[in-house]
């Protein structure tokens, strides 16, 4: 059986600790591959070697380190469908869902590949008598991302191309569900010319996370998954004196207004709800229209659309969906479920028990649909992570704009109008950190950043963008005063005082 090591050093490295984790083929249930669970020592002796490699590696002027990046976002291109082929077979996601997600994430790498530009610091000519001040940005040492099933190439990405332009050095802690690409990211950043132990991975559990978080050499920790991980991985870390951006759960509303053009309404809800078995943080599990009249025609419309999903396998080009990532979190959807019926939720459309001819193991789950959910319903309140969607019906704007705003999630929201007035008050005033206006999947694109609010993130700090250069570096202020070519020119005098500029 295949087995997948750690990447330390510029090499894969067999692990020590005897610890190994199974990785499932979500199509059939079977276990394809195993994967090495680090110690702790394992963790500290990678964080002290990326801590050796990081000295040369931030003397190394920006633009060079640009070139690794513009390098590296040719060989992911190039090795496109191996990495897609690799991801789906491991996360059980569409083939071109797969794609999608290794594009994303090389936005990101994009924009990094811009930080000659990004790392200019401000200069002030003259602030004094004879006295210039400059600052510069500078990079912290050694990060380290942990980073979720869900997205295993685009979250990396976002996370190691800004730290490593930025002149540190990465440990990535990839989920240990599908750990394959981003080993493969490592191996091309390495044939992309990154020195060896700028950009180490390292497999494992909690005690991996708590070894980063622990360890006095990591300067930086970037979290994404769930929002009570987040909570934790937050409070360690800084408890520790580290910077951390955490982001955790989601639970994004669609707001439907009267006026919405319902044929596109429609068709964006279906793909934002369903799309990659909805696990995604920015999918849109929740649609709450306004009026009755406006329910009414939304579930006429959804019902037929929604029984034309095609769920298959993940290398079936015609499906729209795969199966999830496992059979624990297959039953956590299916308990999800079974609890909306209890708490009196119409299930209209009940996608458990559905199976794939051939593929019976698989861990799939068909597509849900509730209708009449109360906000008070713990099913509402919590995130189910899967293909469910559930309506909340509102009889006014103002009804359907607190659903979102007093929810303990915050990271994404969507209002479908015609109603420009409507929609800029909408944003304006919905308290959700990202906002999409005729925009079912609001993730900003990569030159902005990416960040929610309430229980959605923890920290001061967006993932990506200019937030992101700002959280990898550090800021040094320069105040300089060079002494007159002419010996013996002025007086010099000691001061005793605060100096300021007169």
């Amino acid at each position: 059986m295949r087995t997948v090591h750690h990447f330390i050093d510029g090499k894969a490295v067999a692990g020590t600790s005897g610890r190994f984790g199974d990785v499932f083929d979500p199509n059939t249930g079977a276990v394809q591959a195993r994967v090495n669970l680090a110690s702790v020592d394992e963790m500290n002796a990678a964080i002290a070697s990326a801590a050796i490699a990081q000295k040369d590696w931030a003397a190394v002027n920006p633009q060079r380190r640009a070139r690794v990046l513009f390098e590296f976002k040719r060989l992911v291109e190039r090795d496109m469908d191996v990495l897609a082929a690799l991801l789906s077979a491991e996360h059980g996601k569409v083939l071109a869902d797969s794609r999608g997600d290794v594009q994303r994430g090389l936005e990101v790498i994009e924009f990094a590949c811009g930080i000659p530009h990004l790392l200019k610091g401000d200069h002030t000519l003259g602030a004094g008598p004879g006295i210039d001040v400059f600052s510069m940005r500078v990079p912290l040492g050694v990060v380290a991302g942990i980073t979720p099933f869900n997205f295993p190439a685009m979250i990396p990405m976002w996370m190691f191309g800004p730290a490593i332009a930025c002149g540190n050095a990465f440990i990535l802690k990839p989920s240990e569900r599908d750990p394959s690409v981003p080993v493969k990211f490592a191996e091309l950043m390495m044939e992309a010319g990154l020195p060896a132990g700028v950009l180490q991975v390292a497999h494992g559990d909690k005690d991996a996370v708590d070894a980063i978080l622990d360890h006095p050499e990591i300067k930086a920790v970037s979290f994404v998954g769930s929002s009570d991980i987040a909570h934790y991985v937050y409070s360690r870390g800084t408890a520790n004196a580290k910077r951390v951006q955490a982001m955790g759960g989601a639970k994004n509303h669609a707001i439907v207004l009267p006026d919405a053009d319902m044929d596109q309404t429609v068709a964006d809800l279906v793909g934002a709800a369903f799309g990659s078995a909805g696990e995604r943080c920015m999918a849109l599990p929740v649609v709450v229209p306004v009026g009755e009249g406006t329910a009414e025609t939304l579930r006429s419309r959804l019902l037929p659309e929604i029984a034309k999903l095609r769920i298959g396998v993940s290398t079936d080009a015609q499906a729209h969906y795969g199966p999830v990532v496992s059979a624990a979190h297959k039953a956590r959807i299916e308990n999800y479920i079974q609890m909306g019926v209890d708490e009196g939720a119409e299930l209209v459309v009940d996608g458990r028990g559905f199976t794939l001819q051939g593929h019976e193991g698989g861990f799939f789950v068909g597509p849900t649909f509730f209708d009449h959910v109360q906000p008070t319903a713990r099913s509402y309140q919590e995130e189910i992570f899967g293909p469910v969607l559930q309506m909340v019906r509102a009889d006014s704007f103002e009804a359907a704009l607190a659903l979102p705003s007093r929810h303990q999630y915050g990271n994404g929201v969507a209002i479908f109008t015609r109603n420009g007035p409507a929609a800029r008050a909408f944003a304006a005033n919905v308290e959700v950190g990202m906002v999409g206006i005729n925009v079912p999947i609001p993730v900003p694109v990569a030159y902005h950043t990416f960040g929610g609010w309430k229980r959605s993130a923890f920290g001061n700090s967006n993932i990506h963008g200019p937030e992101g250069v700002r959280f990898y570096t550090k800021i040094k202020t320069v105040t300089q005063r060079w002494p007159s070519l002419n010996a013996g020119d002025g007086v010099i005098d000691s001061s005793f005082v605060i100096p300021t500029m007169k």
